[in-house]
């Protein structure tokens, strides 16, 4: 059944969106590459992402973008999954379009969402838009099935595929070796050590002892 949820969301109601932190609900739909339940990806990331129309100049770029990159997703253990409210009809003639105008192969597959249950559940339709359009909205689900960030753009701007790279690569080194990143983290980059919250130890690490760096366990 196309979006179709379990017993304990029901299409009808109208969800709070999850949270970072959150479980990610769950979904079973129909994709350009055949049936999809999301639970079945447990046991690797996946980057849910959805885009406002398909034959949209915006969304175009990126899934140009996000094709040529998907094997660099694949390599960190991630598995890319596209969404709008368009029809499995609409998804499969906009990346033949794809294909044929820009040489480029969509290899990830691209959910339909026309009764926008999916849509709904994550929070991703626009209450002041003036159409079903959704929002630019990126969902990072770790191996657990948890949300672990959540980024939002307009439909006007197009999202930047190397920063969602950087953005998952920052939270599997922060799994793997318990440390924070700091800003404009890069693999190979110093992370950040949490500081300890005793006297002594602020005494013993002096006035900077709020910003500590460490160097970078390789993966």
């Amino acid at each position: 059944m196309t979006g179709a949820f379990s017993d304990s969301l029901p299409v009808s109601a109208e969800p709070v969106p999850p949270r970072i932190g959150d479980p990610a609900p769950d979904f079973s739909a129909r994709t350009t590459q055949g049936s999809l339940t999301l639970s079945d990806l447990r046991g690797q990331w996946v980057l849910l992402f959805s885009h406002p129309a398909d034959f949209t100049p915006v969304c175009t770029s990126e899934f140009i973008a996000f094709s040529k990159a998907a094997d660099r997703f694949t390599a960190l253990g991630c598995r890319l999954l596209g969404l709008s409210v368009d029809s499995l009809p609409s998804h499969l003639a906009w990346l033949e379009a794809i294909r044929v105008s820009f040489g480029v192969r969509v290899p990830f597959p691209v959910v339909e969402d026309p009764s926008m249950a999916i849509a709904r559940a994550y929070g991703m339709l626009d209450g002041a838009a003036e159409s079903s359009a959704t929002v630019r909205g990126v969902y990072v689900i770790d191996p657990a099935g948890v949300i672990r960030a959540i980024t939002w753009y307009p439909a006007s701007v197009g999202r930047s595929v190397e920063e969602l790279l950087r953005l998952l690569q920052a939270l599997q080194q922060v799994d793997r070796a318990e440390v924070l990143t700091p800003e404009g983290w890069h693999p190979g980059d110093d992370v950040v050590v949490p500081g300890e919250l005793t006297e002594d130890a602020v005494a013993a690490t002096g006035q900077a002892w709020f910003l500590q760096y460490a160097r970078c366990t390789p993966a």
